[in-house]
């Protein structure tokens, strides 16, 4: 339950601070004194959508803090252990602040943490319910949730088998788009693959063929240079060999009269190992130098053929063959193609019974929980002074989707003798009201004995009631109370003296400047507040009686 709010720089509230009990908590007030907006501060501490018009004028920013009960719900604890946020003596802070520049900032735990996480919090902490949730019971879609929420049926295994169903269908619908433009292209394929294996390319080759082509073209040239080098390496009186076979003689003769010289002829004998082996290298080279026009003439043609798939298929050989590899792929795929159809065709198939078996079982699932949606929410009515109404939450066939085959519509005849109809056709807020109420209470149910469950919050769920239906609300707002912490804002004296727990909100002048402020009232200051609920400013004896009537009837 929410153990204390903190509301700083929000609206037209400058700084208040209150502390929230168990049972039922009311807060009344003049209209625009700030009632609702301590609701809104709380929606945003379950993450709701900031912006800077919440900054109450002059100030840098706003924050609110709110002191929970640390939920215990397995779930719940997850989430806090999974961010890292630590609970305090079974407490847990949440905070929201907004910046003048329309930025937000999440705390919870003191921990910087993202709106989100705020959101998936929430359903674990409380519940706001305002006018604005009425019209979401006109939805489809909010009515299938609520029945589902009801008969705590889970969604999410028809929701996989509809993802995956959605995804096969998609895929055979994508190859029998592409099946035509595939077969246009397969002649080319083939085309392309029949030239490019013709030439029986070897990775490389090119490369190889240039630098042959690049000999056979200069033989003589080469020859030329070879026995140049051939002579001056090893084949002339002068040469280097010679020098090198001249200058070891002459460091053995020193050698033999100076040991210390015997390192140097040990370093020139690699010199002549190395010069003689190159030598010889050198004169096979010379030896295989030949000029062969008849295969420089077909390097020339290989070399001719592979610049002409250069042009077409890649800047050399190897990007030739990887284009190779690439259209031996496209052609598989285009023979492959009526296999893949029919094993997508079976898959999508499968997929599709097993949706519908599973579908099958969340409508047998949605209408037994319907009835008993049905059965709870008269019973509810019957004590918010709608006895006789009939209510009926409708399970009909529809499209295939993620939540299953079923469209949901809550069907309601306030009056005996009048056909049932959809929520919508309701002319009465006040009856709306009430059935706002009854199915918040049916689907929130109530915790065990003896522990409080979530803090709920209703904002004027009284709109449009009035008499003895206002006092019926009460009684029921004060049953739910008993399971549940409940936060309620209301202009209804009749409510208001159901509360275990009595605020008022008020605003007024100070240093210039409208400011909003919430005082606890107790004994005589609540009956003079719900006194002034009846008669107005001027409170009368008579409405001071009525309303010492009224905590009487509420305790």
């Amino acid at each position: 339950m929410l153990v204390e709010l903190l509301v700083e720089n929000y609206a037209v509230i400058e700084a208040v601070r209150v502390r929230f009990h168990p049972g039922l908590n009311v807060l009344t007030g003049e209209t625009g004194s700030g009632k609702s907006m301590v609701v809104d501060a709380m929606a945003l501490l379950f993450g709701g959508r900031a912006s800077a018009d919440m900054v109450r004028t002059g100030a840098a920013r706003a924050r609110i803090s709110g002191i929970f009960e640390a939920p215990e719900t397995a779930a719940a604890r997850t989430l806090l252990d999974e961010a890292g946020i630590e609970t305090e003596d079974g407490e847990l802070i949440l905070e929201r602040e907004i910046l003048s520049s329309g930025k937000s900032r999440a705390f919870a735990g003191s921990r910087p943490v993202t709106a989100a996480l705020l959101r998936d919090l929430a359903p674990h902490l409380g519940d706001i319910h305002g006018q604005h949730d009425q019209q979401l019971l006109f939805s489809g879609d909010a009515q299938r949730e609520m029945l589902d929420a009801f008969g705590r049926i889970d969604t999410e295994p028809v929701a996989a088998l509809f993802r995956d169903w959605r995804k096969a269908a998609a895929a055979l619908e994508d190859l029998e788009q592409a099946e035509q433009e595939r077969l246009r292209l397969a002649d080319l394929w083939n085309f392309q693959n029949g030239e490019i294996e013709s030439a029986a390319l070897k990775p490389g080759e090119d490369a190889d063929l240039e630098n042959e082509r690049r000999v056979l073209k200069n033989v003589a040239k080469l020859q030329e240079s070879a026995d140049a080098a051939y002579s001056a390496l090893y084949d002339s009186a002068s040469s280097a060999y010679a020098q090198l076979k001249l200058a070891a003689k002459k460091l053995e003769e020193l050698a033999r009269i100076d040991e210390g010289a015997a390192p140097m002829v040990d370093a020139l004998k690699p010199a002549l190992i190395a010069v003689d082996e190159a030598s010889y290298t050198l004169r096979d080279y010379v030896g295989n130098l030949e000029a062969d026009p008849a295969r420089l003439d077909e390097v020339e043609s290989r070399l001719a053929t592979i610049d002409k798939l250069k042009r077409k298929y890649g800047a050399n050989v190897d990007e030739i063959l990887a284009f190779l590899a690439q259209v031996k792929t496209q052609l598989g795929a285009a023979e492959d193609a009526s296999e893949r159809r029919a094993r997508l065709e079976k898959e999508r198939d499968r997929l599709g019974a097993d949706y519908k078996t599973a579908a099958g079982k969340l409508t047998e699932a949605r209408t037994q929980a319907a009835a008993e949606l049905a059965r709870r929410v008269e019973t509810e009515l019957g004590s918010l002074a709608m006895a006789k109404t009939k209510f009926r939450a409708g399970v009909e066939a529809a499209a295939w989707s993620a939540s299953g085959a079923d469209a949901v519509q809550f069907l309601i005849a306030p009056n005996v003798g009048e056909e049932l109809k959809p929520l919508d056709k309701i002319a009465s807020g006040g009856e709306l009201s009430r059935v706002a109420l009854a199915l918040k209470t049916c689907i929130t149910g109530s915790s065990k004995k003896g522990a409080l469950a979530r803090t709920l919050v209703f904002d004027e769920v009284d709109a449009g009631i009035g008499g003895g239906a206002a006092e019926a609300v009460g009684r029921r707002l004060k049953k739910l109370a008993a399971a549940n912490q409940v936060l309620c804002v209301t202009h209804l004296p009749q409510i208001a003296g159901f509360a275990d727990h009595h605020f008022r909100v008020e605003k007024h002048e100070e240093r210039g400047r409208t400011v909003s402020g919430i005082q606890e009232l107790e004994g005589a200051a609540r009956a003079k507040e719900i006194g002034r609920m009846i008669s107005g400013e001027k409170v009368t004896p008579e409405a001071l009686k009525h309303a010492e009537q009224l905590l009487k009837l509420g305790r």
